[in-house]
């Protein structure tokens, strides 16, 4: 963290580089990632982006990152459809995307959307 907000005086050695090597975006999400060779760190950022401005940033380091989409397999058309008893199996997760650049055996996230 001191890296990242400029607290630590950087000497080569020390040194990060967010080179990003893909940008995957979807609605109000900015999947961003990459891997910097010399500190063998993979990283992904997830920003929520709002008139053009990041509102939210999340960041991942050697995580194998995999973001679902959450919802309902068929679009609601009616209230009655609606009530709470409709089916729980009418719910379902959509994989949008998954990190490339992570070690295979680095631990496994989902980010549920």
């Amino acid at each position: 963290m001191r890296l990242l907000t400029g607290s630590s005086p950087s000497s080569p050695k020390d040194s990060f580089h967010f080179l990003p090597q893909s940008v995957f975006a979807f609605g109000s999400t900015v999947l961003v990632e990459g891997y910097d060779k010399e500190s063998s760190v993979s990283w992904v950022h997830a920003w929520t982006v709002a008139d053009g401005i990041i509102t939210q940033l999340r960041e991942y380091l050697n995580t194998s990152l995999t973001v679902t989409r959450f919802g309902l397999s068929q679009p609601i058309s009616s209230p009655a459809v609606a009530s709470s008893s409709q089916p729980s199996s009418a719910n379902k997760c959509q994989s949008v995307w998954q990190s490339q650049l992570s070690d295979k055996s680095a631990p496994g996230l989902v980010l549920a959307l």
